[in-house]
């Protein structure tokens, strides 16, 4: 009864603040799909561009979390503070980078994503906008990761509901009112990340006053945060081609399908960042748990965080199953991607049945800091993909993409599940 009441203190709020956090590409797809199938693939295929830029550094805040976990099992004061710091110091480093080098990268990926030339002048309004919030992002990763390491997710809904509130109205505002444009939902998510970095400090300042820390071990920390954070990024950066690929192939059938892919992963977004308000508490409470030495109730908080999961994927299909429709008619009124999407509907609904393990896992596997065996499993579904892909793409066309994404996430589970009965909480 313990555990599952801990689970869920921290489940549902993290729930409510992760269903909120797709918000941001919704409001910015929906504002968009209205406006034009183009104006839908052009904001589309640019998220996804920085999707692919931040997901690689998603470290940042899954380790941050299992370090700040282990540490506020321990009552190390002084650890979670030094944790604080070295990915602040490494966020900031790798933020400055990208608008260091956002030219090369825009013409790089734009390149990578095969767009025709009307989807490239609408794709860089955007980009040379929303490059600009690199460093926001990058520091909510870790503002957020203190809060979960120290099993606080009130204030991480808090957080989101400020940004995503913030963000609806200014791209509501930029685009119906002040006929911005793209530009409108660029600038809209921009301010709506600043505002969610003010917020988060002064969170941070009122309730957990960091401890004073010795600077003289800076070097030698970090190296270390990297060392154990180096594998997660691997993991993710191959997370991150995989959706750019798939992004990349939808783009050769035309901007309709394109378009259609873009409001598919919307679907599986919702999905994901619902399921991963578990993976959360597994993160913050597998984590706690090991650093107290508590094996037992670890593994009753992984057992428990994967039956919950379940449950919750089968109300998603379920709802996808009866609900795609008018769904789909929020991202978009376009006669021909409506069309698409419910030619393709099953693919929605079968996405979170053999999705929700692999985001359970990613959580268990954050807890356990596990970051070898993050980097392993990933490795596995991303051959697993693009086989899966390539087998099958002269025979199903655009069907062969989705059938290989459905592919990807439940190897990924079975993955997971294998090395961790073969390990257990042992798993590095």
């Amino acid at each position: 009864m313990k555990i599952r009441k801990e689970i869920f203190a921290l489940a549902i709020p993290n729930i409510l603040s992760n269903i909120s956090v797709p918000l941001i590409s919704s409001v910015d797809t929906g504002l968009m799909g209205h406006l034009s199938a183009l104006h839908l693939a052009a904001v589309g295929s640019s998220a996804m561009i920085f999707n692919f830029l931040y997901w690689n550094f998603g470290f940042l805040r899954m380790g941050t979390t299992g370090l700040v976990a282990q540490a506020y099992g321990k009552q190390d004061h002084q650890e979670k503070s030094r944790v604080f710091l070295q990915a602040l110091i490494v966020a900031l480093s790798i933020a400055s980078l990208i608008l260091v080098f956002q030219k090369p990268l825009a013409e790089i990926s734009f390149r990578l994503m095969n767009l025709d030339a009307d989807l490239q002048g609408l794709a860089r309004e955007y980009f040379f906008i929303r490059v600009w919030d690199a460093p926001s992002t990058l520091v909510l990763y870790i503002i957020m990761a203190w809060f979960f390491g120290n099993q606080n997710a009130f204030i991480p809904l808090i957080l989101t509901l400020i940004i995503n509130l913030t963000n609806i109205a200014t791209s509501y505002y930029l685009v119906q009112y002040a006929q911005w444009g793209i530009q409108g939902v660029a600038f809209g998510t921009l301010i709506a990340n600043y505002t969610g970095i003010l917020a988060g400090c002064i969170f941070i300042y009122l309730k957990y006053p960091l401890v004073r820390i010795k600077l003289s071990n800076l070097r030698k920390d970090l190296q270390r945060f990297w060392k154990l954070n180096r594998d997660i990024f691997l993991r993710t950066v191959m997370l991150s081609l995989t959706f750019a690929f798939l992004y990349s192939m939808s783009a050769t059938f035309g901007a309709i399908y394109l378009a259609a892919t873009v409001v598919i992963l919307q679907f599986t977004n919702w999905m994901s960042y619902a399921i991963d308000g578990f993976a959360y508490a597994s993160e913050s409470l597998v984590g706690k748990y090991i650093g107290q030495q508590e094996e037992n109730q670890a593994r009753s908080v992984i057992q428990k965080s994967l039956i919950y999961g379940f449950v919750l994927a089968i109300l998603f299909s379920l709802v996808y199953g009866f609900f795609t429709q008018p769904i789909s008619q929020l991202f978009t009124s376009d006669a021909e991607v409506l069309q698409l999407l419910d030619d393709y509907r099953v693919w929605i609904i079968l996405f979170p049945i053999v999705g929700f393990a692999s985001y359970i896992w990613d959580g268990i596997f954050v807890g356990l800091t596990a970051s070898i065996a993050m980097r392993n499993t990933m490795f596995v579904s991303f051959v697993v993909f693009l086989f899966s892909y390539f087998a099958f793409k002269n025979h199903w066309g655009y069907t062969a993409l989705l059938a290989a994404l459905a592919a990807y996430l439940l190897s990924r589970g079975i993955a997971q599940s294998w090395v961790y009965y073969r390990r257990g909480l042992s798993l590095k």
